[in-house]
């Protein structure tokens, strides 16, 4: 069982990577199912992004909703980690551990995977130059099928990651400011004139928190939600194919990026 939450496409290419490989069960966190009943000798992994070098609120909660049902005890599956991010994890998999714990699980190995950068709502933040995106996919490439020859081989005490300086600092005093004040869905504007109301934005949300509405010429034009389920991970943004979606006023000068986006 493979548990994944992807926004803008990277982590879900490295789970479904993963999926191909073990043969088995890909489920999205971003779902209402939190019951599992789990194969004998299923492997147990979870992939996702690192959002502020920590788990994002939305897979704590997911994990902390979850339930397991095995023939065997819990500890006996395989479980493992992988996650994607823009340069470094700080102390996402201590975090991660620490709400796995809770439920009588731990990881056994665990990987990061740097892949090109989609946030973009911070003044020193952009996307990707084509060519270290190009630099990272690759390299990336090459990581994903080390890591997944030892998932596949369930090897334990494996842990490639890259947790970057002062990962304490990074998870618990950046992280914390940043998941605690700056994820919200407030600052999302649509520009109406570039808009062409096709939906896009609201069909490739991971929670659902946006809704189309009609306007005065009976045209549908996205709407936020504003109810917290908002995780900020920007694929409204991106995937938007006239740029007419911004957060704030910072990114109408920002790239766009999606995996497997048009070069």
């Amino acid at each position: 069982m493979i548990f994944c939450f992807s926004g803008t496409g990277n982590t879900r290419w490295a789970a479904q990577h993963l999926a191909e490989a073990t043969g088995e069960r890909l489920a999205l966190m971003s779902g209402e199912d939190t019951r599992y009943t789990l194969a004998e000798d299923e492997r147990i992994g979870f992939c996702f992004p690192v959002h502020g070098w920590q788990p994002p609120r939305l897979v704590r909660n997911f994990i902390r909703r979850l339930t397991f049902s095995s023939e065997k005890p819990l500890t006996s599956h395989y479980c493992y980690a992988l996650v994607t991010c823009g340069d470094s994890i700080g102390l996402t998999m201590e975090m991660l551990d620490g709400e796995l714990a809770k439920k009588g699980l731990r990881t056994h190995s665990s990987f990061s995977l740097v892949m090109p950068e989609s946030y973009v709502c911070l003044p020193f933040m952009y996307t990707d130059t084509p060519q270290r995106e190009k630099e990272k996919i690759e390299q990336a490439t090459q990581d994903l099928n080390t890591y997944t020859r030892l998932i596949t081989e369930r090897r334990k005490n494996e842990h490639h990651t890259k947790r970057g300086f002062m990962p304490w600092v990074l998870s618990h005093v950046i992280g914390a400011y940043f998941n605690s004040r700056m994820i919200s869905d407030r600052k999302f504007t649509v520009d109406t004139a570039n808009c062409i109301h096709c939906g896009l934005c609201a069909k490739v949300c991971p929670t659902r928190d946006i809704r189309m509405t009609g306007n005065d010429d009976g045209a549908s034009t996205p709407e936020w939600l504003h109810d917290g389920r908002c995780t900020c991970c920007l694929s409204c943004y991106h995937h938007c194919p006239r740029h007419a979606i911004n957060y704030g006023s910072i990114t109408r000068r920002r790239g766009q990026y999606y995996f497997g986006h048009p070069q």
